[in-house]
């Protein structure tokens, strides 16, 4: 062969490399053709099923991206869309720096085009977000029907098991993030309080002025701006608090008194609070303190010992007899003894909507 073959021609190796691959990918197109609609497909049927939170933005990701091995596990194909998602989350918020300037040479026309593209990203991340935020419900959802099931031993899950998963146990509003709560399983509304308390005695919760050592499972404290009035010159105390109690699974022992009913249990907290003044979590009292509306609620199974405690409470079923509710007025609240059918069946009609949004089963 000749020395100066290629003496005219300057070739490095990045050309021949490319040139190799364009002529394989001409002489494989068949065969890649096919593994790429098995690798998309791959990808399609882990976001339906297990990841939705990237279905905004599958769009926005280079084709070439998504060019994976139809065998890649979960967590591979996991971190590969998370990978992709921060650096559309990367470019957004550097665009965002620039968005709101306009441009020494740039036309209304352009600047408006500019920020609608801004926004429609911006947009895909936000649904992005809540779709996570849906995906997260529906697993918790999940997580609690297991739970309340008999285990192959037998015997069902305790109480803590099932506490843990609505709200971390011994723990205050104060040293945990609201992600971390799932108490949207018993009211949406919990969500917004002034002071939540887990499974703390009464003496250290700073709301109570109680010095007794009884823990209820889940206390929490609202404040409002302005008092409610419920009755021409009458004003309710600008405060209600509400108590959650938890029970294990398919528990039969409910009888009379505090230590056996949980109905009685939530009332007696209730009372001590009122009794020893209620304040606020800084130490403010709250005007007529004793006379603070309470809302009790209790997370348990219908057992036939149970049933009886609720007649015994004179409370109404619910019309889909998964609950009883009742007021009680000289405790001046209101109880709600709800079943874990009844939570899982409210929660999944709560949030059947965002569920099939998502495609996601509720059955």
């Amino acid at each position: 062969m000749s020395d100066d073959l290629f003496s005219e021609t300057e070739l490095n190796l990045r050309e021949i490399r490319n040139a190799v691959i364009a002529c394989s990918c001409q002489y494989l197109d068949g065969y890649l053709q096919e593994n790429r609609k098995a690798g998309r497909e791959r990808v399609e049927r882990f976001v339906s099923n297990r990841a939705p939170r990237y279905r905004p933005i599958l769009g926005r990701i280079d084709e070439a991206k998504l060019n994976v091995d139809p065998d890649i596990s979960d967590k591979d194909l996991d971190l590969l869309l998370h990978k992709q998602l921060s650096e559309i989350e990367g470019s957004l918020l550097a665009e965002g720096h620039e968005v709101m300037n306009f441009g020494k040479n740039e036309s209304p026309a352009q600047y408006q085009s500019r920020l609608e593209k801004y926004l429609a990203k911006a947009d895909d991340i936000k649904k992005s977000d809540l779709a996570n935020y849906v995906f997260h419900r529906k697993v918790i959802l999940d997580i609690l029907e297991k739970a309340i099931q008999r285990g192959d031993d037998g015997k069902y899950a305790k109480e803590e098991l099932i506490h843990e998963l609505i709200m971390p146990m011994r723990k205050t509003s104060n040293e945990i993030h609201l992600d971390s709560c799932n108490l949207w399983l018993v009211d949406e509304r919990l969500a917004f309080h002034d002071f939540l308390a887990s499974d703390k005695p009464l003496s250290a919760i700073p709301i109570t002025n109680c010095g007794e050592a009884k823990e209820p499972d889940i206390l929490v404290l609202n404040i409002f701006d302005e008092p409610i009035l419920v009755a021409e010159g009458k004003r309710m105390p600008p405060a209600t608090l509400t108590v959650v109690e938890i029970k294990r699974p398919m528990r039969n022992d409910a009888g009379q008194g505090e230590e056996k009913d949980p109905i009685e249990q939530a009332l007696g907290y209730l009372q001590r609070i009122r009794d020893g003044k209620a304040q606020t979590a800084s130490g403010r009292q709250i005007p007529k303190s004793e006379e603070i509306p309470g809302f009790c609620y209790v997370i348990c199974d219908l057992t036939p010992s149970m049933e009886h405690r609720c007649k015994i409470h004179d409370l109404t079923r619910t019309s889909d007899g998964l609950g009883y509710f009742g007021y009680k007025k000289g405790f001046n609240a209101y109880i709600e003894v709800i079943s874990f059918d009844g939570v899982i069946k409210s929660a999944n009609e709560r949030n059947r909507a965002f569920f099939d949004k998502l495609g996601l089963p509720t059955n």
